[in-house]
Order: C-alpha cells, then structure tokens, then sequence
C-alpha cells in the first residue's frame, strides 16, 4: 500500500501560481478494501475507505495563470463543478 501510494506522489501534478506556489493540478483518489473476519464468532466484515485529494479551485484573477497554466485552473474548476452536481445528484437519490 505504501509503494502505491508513493507512486501516486511520484505522479502528482503541481504547479507554481499567483496564489499558491505548490498549487494541486490533479485529482486523487485513492480506495483501500478491507476485510475482517472473526473465527470464534464467524463474522465476516468488508468495507472500503476512500482518500480524496482534489486539485484546489482558484479564481484565475487571483492566480494570474495564462496560457497553458490558465487553461489548466479552468479545466480544474469545471471539473470540481461537475464533481458537486454529481454529489448533489447522488444526495437527491
């Protein structure tokens, strides 16, 4: 799990703006199964434990990102946006 997780940071996406000099420019999303067992009682249990890093939302007048760097804080900001509507989806059900 630990070598997992490193090569996770080894492949985190940062990047240097106005706003934040190591800003997230990725999404993270990092799920450990688990499962326990108890002989004496026969009981079985299974569940899942999710770590989420979200790339930061920044406004693009603070962060003064252009070109590339821009386009980028925009593709994150749609994406968080889209991830809320899902999430609101979800809770509505």
């Amino acid at each position: 799990m630990i070598q997992m997780l490193q090569l996770g940071h080894c492949n985190r996406a940062v990047g240097s703006t106005e706003s934040n000099l190591q800003s997230s420019r990725s999404h993270l999303i990092f799920t450990i199964h688990c499962k326990g067992s108890s002989k004496n009682a026969n009981l079985h249990t299974t569940s899942k434990l999710h770590l989420v890093d979200l790339a930061g939302s920044e406004r693009l007048s603070r962060s003064k990102s252009q070109g590339d760097r821009m386009k980028e804080t925009q593709f994150i900001n749609t994406s968080l946006f889209s991830l809320r509507d899902v999430i609101q989806a979800k809770y509505q059900q």
